[in-house]
């Protein structure tokens, strides 16, 4: 298949997926105990496979193989039109099998590791075809509480709503923390609640086949995977909400949660019993309490027991009960309750956190030290820039100036120290003159140096509100 005729293909297949997805969406919607019987002619549709490889070759991963040590672009090279009628093929035989993840240790904060699986190319395709037909229809259930690898929603919703919460009495955080969340959720509690809405056996067995499939370590040995998700998978994220909603639920039904009235709610204050709220980011989560230490206690502890069938536990070290007062951490944000310089009122700010300006620097100084000084100054820049501008631009709705200011002085520091070590010989005038312009900023010949200082702030429309919208219109 040539490329024009590709892409044309792609458009309407574009088209015709999105139509069924809102079908899909609007019968779940319309329909809460619906089960969908008739979905795996959907995962091995041409139309689903050739939208889900297109997504698939456009993931920064697509240049990584699996176990079979073949990529995107060797597909390609191959033909893609041949991969996707032999993968279609192997479906409706029922002949496909997943092979193992390839697993790769990734270093995290504080010196430990996270298990990341990296499946094949065939697999990523089944998988992102089986999220196309799946996700629509839990997307109806899915509570307004969670945010995390959810269509239309992002980070800034869920510090937004925090944010509105804790200014409103909700004062008591409890922080929760799911230890190993994808590498422990039980297999058979997860088919249970996917056969909720699931009929169709066999997409139900491609799905439990792909939680099956095996883990292939960085020693070669292959071993079987018993519990949890491939952290890395597309279907994973998709999986993991599936498994981690039984809390949102939970906290959706107790009394002064979120289904509870403003009527119920003010009567619950007034006798001393707590309100709550629910808010989370895939595994990250914070239950927000309006009441007492006690009963924040109390709550972790019913969290516990609403997550064991699920096989997932809380870590006991680092899920904390905090005040607004002392702030909280959540997701590279610092919440916290100060006093108004030059007044005596208390209002919270929220601002980039000591670990996520730690993350960004270690990053200026990781690229500093790797970039030979024998490169162009533009070579460090490229790499350089788009870091910084994704940084800035996820912290930008926030009171994150100062940290702005603080990133650029660093930056320009790290910068300059580069540029005096490619130039040893030369004086400070002689290198203002090559690269700096009047303010002394640098400048490489073809690009400038990306100045965190001068990016503005916002603050971020709260769309709880007036909802987020949901990629699938329901009209008709």
């Amino acid at each position: 298949m040539k490329t024009e005729e590709l892409e044309s293909a792609l458009g309407r297949a574009e088209l015709r997926v999105l139509k069924i997805q809102t079908k899909l969406h609007r019968w779940a919607r319309d329909e809460p105990h619906r089960r969908f019987d008739d979905l795996f002619n959907l995962v091995a549709d041409p139309a689903f496979l050739l939208v889900a490889w297109d997504r698939v070759r456009g993931n920064k991963g697509a240049r990584t193989a699996g176990v079979d040590g073949r990529t995107a672009a060797s597909i390609q090279g191959q033909g893609v039109g041949e991969f996707l009628d032999g993968l279609r093929a192997s479906l409706k035989d029922r002949s496909f099998r997943p092979l193992p993840v390839r697993e790769r240790m990734i270093p995290k904060a504080g010196g430990k590791l996270r298990r990341l699986g990296i499946a094949t190319i065939a697999d990523r395709v089944v998988q992102a075809s089986l999220k196309l037909v799946l996700e629509p229809i839990w997307e109806a259930d899915f509570l307004p509480c969670s945010y995390g690898f959810r269509p239309g929603r992002r980070a800034q919703d869920a510090i937004a709503e925090t944010v509105m919460f804790v200014t409103n009495s909700y004062e008591w955080v409890v922080e929760g923390d799911i230890t190993a969340c994808f590498d422990e959720i039980s297999h058979s509690a997860l088919l249970e609640r996917v056969r909720v809405r699931v009929g169709d056996k066999r997409v139900l067995a491609l799905v439990k086949a792909f939680l099956k499939a095996g883990i292939l370590s960085e020693d070669g040995t292959l071993r079987d995977s018993r519990t949890g998700a491939p952290q890395g998978g597309i279907l994973s994220p998709l999986l993991a909400n599936v498994a981690l909603s039984v809390l949102d639920e939970d906290i959706a039904r107790i009394p002064g949660g979120p289904s509870s009235t403003t009527v119920e709610r003010a009567k619950r204050k007034r006798h001393g019993q707590a309100n709550y709220r629910l808010i989370r980011y895939a595994d990250d989560w914070l239950l927000l309490v309006a009441g007492t230490r006690e009963q924040a206690m109390s709550m972790r502890d019913q969290a516990a027991v609403v997550l064991a069938p699920m096989g997932l536990r809380l870590s006991e070290e680092k899920t904390k009960i905090t005040h607004i007062d002392d702030g909280l951490e959540f997701l590279g944000w610092r919440i916290q309750r100060h006093r108004k310089p030059g007044t005596n009122r208390r209002y919270i700010y929220w601002y980039p956190s000591r670990k996520a300006v730690k993350a960004i620097t270690g990053k200026v100084k990781m690229l500093c030290r790797r970039m030979d000084t024998n490169e162009p100054l533009d070579a460090l820049l490229r790499q350089l820039n788009p870091a910084l501008r994704g940084w800035c631009t996820y912290f930008r709705p926030g009171m994150s100036a100062r940290t702005f200011c603080y990133l650029s002085s660093y930056l320009w520091g790290r910068v300059v120290a580069w540029l005096r070590r490619k130039h040893r010989r030369i004086t400070w005038k002689d290198l203002r003159r090559r690269y700096c312009d009047r303010r002394w900023w640098p400048s490489g010949q073809q690009l400038g140096m990306f100045n965190p200082a001068k990016v503005r702030t916002t603050r971020y429309r709260y769309r709880g509100v007036i909802g987020i919208p949901s990629p699938w219109p329901t009209q008709g």
